[in-house]
C-alpha cells in the first residue's frame, strides 16, 4: 500500500486516525498499540511473509538491549551487540545479496550453482537499520534500554517511516513514543506537509519520472544526446520529488501523531560540492553511515590515508546498501572518488572560485551519478553516458522530440526546477505569517491536494523508487 493510492488516502489513514484520536489524550499506551495495530496491517497488507522476518529483527534488538542493560561488563555487553548486528547483518545479506553472491561467484569460477529466487521484503534495509542503530546507541549508552517490547516495536514498525524512510534514531523519538504532545497546530502542519509531499509525487515525480523511464529503455541506436540528456534531467528531478515528497508525507503524518522525525532532504541540488550534497541529500542514511561506520573506522583521526580508507569503505558500502549489483557498486564508488578528490584539494580550489562554478561542477557530476544509479547494467552505463557525449548528431526528429518534450512536460520540468531551489520557499515565507496569509495557504493546499488526487486517478504509473530497497 503505497501513500499515494485511494485506498490509503481515503481508507488505511482515515481509519487510524478516528481509532486513534477516539482514544482519551491521557490514554497514551492504547494510542500507540492503536499505532502499532495499524502499522503492522501496513506491512501485512504488502508483505504478508516478510512481517515475519521483520518481527524477528525486532525480537533481536529487544533482547540485545535487556542483556545490555543487565549486564555490567563492558565485554558481555560488547558480545550483545555484536551477536544482534550480525544477525541482523545475516538476514539483510540473505534477503538482499544471497542471488547476487551466486551469480557472480558461477561467472568468476565457471560454476553452475543454482541461483536461489528469493523474494526481499519490503524495506528490509530501512528496519534492519532503523534496529541496529537502536542496538548500537544502547550499546553506547545514548540511550536506555526500552524495557516494553511493544514500544521496540512502535519505533520499528511505525508505518510513515517504515519501508522507504526517513532512518528514525530511537533517541529521536524515545521520549515522545511515552510523552509526545498530539495539538491542532501540529496536526494541520502535518496535513500541510503530507499534501506538498503528495504534490511532489503525483504532479512532479511521476510525470517526469515517466518520461525517464521511456528514455532510458531506449535502444542504442534510439538514444540520441538530446534524449540522453532530457533522461538524466528528467531522473534527477524524479528521484529528489519521488524520495523527498514520500519523506515529507512520512514527517507530515508523523507530525499529525505528536513525532518529530529529523529532516531528510535540503535542498540538495542547490549545493557547490559533491560533499555538500551528501549533507543534503538522504541525511538519514549519510548520518547512519557516518555515526556507525565511518567514525568508529576511525573517521578523520587517524591520518588523510587512512581517512580516504574509510571514505571508500563507507560508499562502497552505500552502494551496496542500495542494491545488489553493480552499477550500485560503481555509484557508491564513484562518489567515493570524487569525496576524496574534494578532500585532497579540489574542495580547497572550488571554495576559492565563483559560487556558480562549484555549483555547475557538483550538479553535473551528480547527473553522471545519476546515470550510473538507474542503469540496471555496466553495459547500459557505457551505452547511456557515449550517448549523452560521444553519440550521434542532432537532427530534425531530435529538435522535433525536444520540442515535443518541453510542449508536454514544460510547466513539470520548470516547476521542478523551481521546487528544487529555495526561491519559492523565500517568497512564501513572508506573506504565510501576514493576515490573509494563512488561509491563502490552506486555499493553495487544497488545490494541490485536488489536483494530485485527479492525477492520481488518471494515470497508472506510480511507482515509489525507494521501495525496492
Amino acid at each position: 500500500m503505497v501513500f499515494s493510492s485511494f485506498a490509503f488516502l481515503f481508507v488505511f489513514l482515515p481509519a487510524v486516525l478516528l481509532c486513534y484520536f477516539i482514544v482519551p489524550r491521557r490514554y497514551r499506551f492504547p494510542r500507540n498499540m492503536v499505532l502499532l495495530a495499524f502499522s503492522l496491517f501496513f506491512y501485512l497488507y504488502g508483505e504478508p511473509k516478510g512481517i515475519f522476518v521483520m518481527l524477528a529483527v525486532i525480537a533481536v534488538s529487544y533482547a540485545s538491549a535487556m542483556v545490555m542493560a543487565r549486564t555490567r561488563t563492558r565485554t558481555g555487553r560488547r558480545w550483545a551487540m555484536g551477536l544482534a548486528v550480525a544477525g541482523m547483518v545475516a538476514v539483510l545479506g540473505y534477503y538482499k545479496y544471497t542471488g547476487f553472491a551466486v551469480t557472480n561467484l558461477n561467472s568468476l569460477f565457471g560454476l553452475s550453482l543454482p541461483v536461489p529466487e528469493i523474494i526481499m521484503p519490503i524495506g528490509i534495509s530501512f528496519f534492519t537499520f532503523q534496529s541496529m542503530s537502536y542496538v548500537f546507541d544502547v550499546y553506547r549508552e545514548t540511550v536506555p534500554a526500552q524495557r516494553n517490547p511493544l514500544y521496540v516495536a512502535l519505533y520499528v514498525t511505525l508505518f510513515p517511516q517504515l519501508v522507504a524512510g526517513p532512518i528514525v534514531r530511537y533517541e529521536t523519538v524515545a521520549e515522545e513514543i511515552v510523552t509526545r504532545q498530539e495539538s491542532f497546530n501540529g496536526f494541520y502542519d502535518g496535513v500541510g506537509r503530507f499534501i506538498v509531499g503528495l504534490a511532489k509525487k503525483m504532479l512532479l515525480a511521476n510525470p517526469l519520472g515517466q518520461q525517464a523511464t521511456a528514455i532510458f529503455a531506449l535502444s542504442a541506436d534510439a538514444l540520441t544526446p538530446t534524449k540522453a540528456w532530457i533522461g538524466a534531467v528528467c531522473f534527477a528531478l524524479q528521484i529528489l520529488f519521488d524520495f523527498s515528497g514520500y519523506s515529507d508525507m512520512a514527517i507530515g503524518m508523523g507530525r499529525m501523531f505528536g513525532f518529530h522525525f529529523l529532516e531528510n532532504f535540503n535542498y540538495p541540488y542547490i549545493c557547490r560540492s559533491i560533499t555538500d550534497f551528501w549533507r543534503r541529500w538522504h541525511i538519514s542514511l549519510s548520518t547512519w553511515f557516518r555515526d556507525y561506520i565511518y567514525i568508529p573506522l576511525g573517521g578523520n583521526r587517524k591520518g588523510k590515508a587512512r581517512q580516504l580508507l574509510n571514505l571508500l569503505i563507507v560508499w562502497g558500502l552505500t552502494g551496496l546498501w542500495h542494491g545488489a549489483s553493480w552499477n550500485f557498486v560503481l555509484w557508491g564508488l564513484y562518489f567515493a572518488a570524487l569525496l576524496i578528490l574534494e578532500k585532497l584539494f579540489l574542495g580547497r580550489l572550488l571554495e576559492k572560485l565563483p559560487r556558480i562554478v562549484g555549483h555547475v561542477y557538483a550538479l553535473f557530476f551528480v547527473l553522471i551519478g545519476w546515470v550510473i544509479f538507474n542503469c540496471t547494467s555496466l553495459a547500459d552505463i557505457g551505452t547511456y553516458l557515449t550517448a549523452m557525449f560521444a553519440g550521434q548528431s542532432a537532427g530534425a526528429a531530435d529538435w522535433s522530440y525536444f520540442l515535443w518534450f518541453l510542449r508536454q512536460y514544460g510547466v513539470e520540468l520548470v516547476a521542478g526546477i523551481l521546487a528544487s531551489t529555495t526561491l519559492l520557499q523565500r517568497l512564501v515565507a513572508p506573506w504565510k505569517g501576514r493576515r490573509g496569509g494563512q488561509l491563502a495557504w490552506t486555499a493553495w493546499l487544497l488545490a494541490i491536494f485536488a489536483l494530485s488526487l485527479l492525477t492520481l486517478a488518471s494515470s497508472s504509473f506510480n511507482p515509489f523508487i525507494y521501495f525496492r530497497f
